[in-house]
């Protein structure tokens, strides 16, 4: 098959031990981030089987319509990106491996150098030595205080356990299949959403974006965290409702951010309310940056890729394309 990847920042896939499962395949990879139709389309034309990283490139119904040779979609995870019913509609294959159950040490990992980094005003501190300054401010220990854990999944209950170890309270808050798992491995659970942001001092968004999760954290929400509370957020900016995380940073409450995902990735506006603030610590969504992860992940990918062309597709989320298999396109045709 064609295969085409796009957004590898750093042709990182040619070097995973993994990238030989493409062997015998026509691999492009595009190392550039673009998201001009006009671009991608031409860039795409006799592409048939397309690799995503993540949400990185919009893959939308104006671009679909124009790929004619395109017959698979293959990343992992959810795919908020994609216009499933589109592709369904056309013949297009999406797979995606939803990992259930898979801890994300890479992600978890991120998540926990991003609260020692904030509580500690690490890049602060290391910003006033590099000026020629030396210690700027006083820190906080982890220690005994509250850590708040929104989603107890496969990430958050590794952070749950990194708390644990720092010797932390541990308290968590999400849908009720999560707060039973919680409990049965030994943590407890809010009385409330209210009591739950009332009461940490630290607190990690560990939730998938859905529709159901679009927005869940409120102003209201932010505004009941402690003036010296941490809000972590390495899943999804969408999970925060528009605007609310800059307007209650202004306020106090919370004291302070760390963030690894933006409403617009990738963020290149250096004049971004959050790259300017003084207790925000940000990141470029490098949660799941990881040698190690990209082995994991690109293993699922490409496995997909080598499903359909052998004619038995697995991780189908659309799988009534099946029953609509798109004609063969030469490349005179394209």
């Amino acid at each position: 098959m064609k295969v085409s990847v796009l957004d590898d920042y750093f042709d990182t896939l040619r070097t995973l031990r993994c990238f030989e499962k493409l062997a015998g395949h026509d691999v492009t990879v595009w190392n550039d981030h673009v998201q001009d139709i006009d671009v991608l389309a031409e860039r795409l034309r006799e592409c048939e089987a397309l690799v995503l990283i993540r949400e990185r490139t919009q893959i939308r119904t104006p671009l679909l319509e124009r790929l004619p040779a395109l017959r698979l979609i293959s990343q992992r995870s959810v795919y908020p990106h994609i216009d499933v019913d589109t592709c369904t509609r056309l013949g297009i294959v999406v797979s995606s491996s939803q990992h259930v159950g898979t801890p994300s040490y890479a992600a978890a990992e991120l998540t926990w150098g991003l609260v020692l980094a904030a509580m500690r005003q690490i890049p602060q501190q290391m910003r006033s030595l590099q000026a020629g300054g030396w210690q700027m401010g006083v820190g906080v220990s982890l220690g005994d205080k509250t850590l708040g854990i929104y989603g107890y999944g496969r990430i958050g209950a590794v952070v749950a356990g990194y708390g644990r170890a720092f010797g932390m309270r541990v308290l968590v808050w999400g849908r009720e299949p999560s707060l039973a798992q919680a409990r049965a491995e030994g943590y407890a659970t809010a009385e409330s959403k209210q009591a739950f942001f009332e009461a940490c001092d630290v607190v990690s968004l560990h939730m998938r974006l859905v529709e159901e999760t679009r927005g869940i954290v409120t102003a209201a929400d932010l505004a009941r965290m402690k003036p010296t509370a941490l809000l972590v957020n390495t899943s999804r900016a969408q999970l925060i409702a528009p605007g609310v995380l800059v307007t209650a940073l202004q306020a106090g409450r919370p004291g302070m951010a760390a963030v690894d995902v933006y409403e617009d990735e990738p963020l290149r506006d250096t004049s971004h309310p959050l790259l300017r603030m003084d207790n925000v610590v940000c990141t470029p969504h490098i949660g799941y940056v990881s040698r190690d992860e990209y082995e994991v992940q690109f293993a699922d990918i490409l496995d997909q890729i080598n499903a359909y062309a052998a004619g038995d597709p697995i991780n189908v989320v659309n799988p009534d394309a099946l029953s609509r298999p798109r004609p063969t396109v030469s490349p005179g045709n394209c």
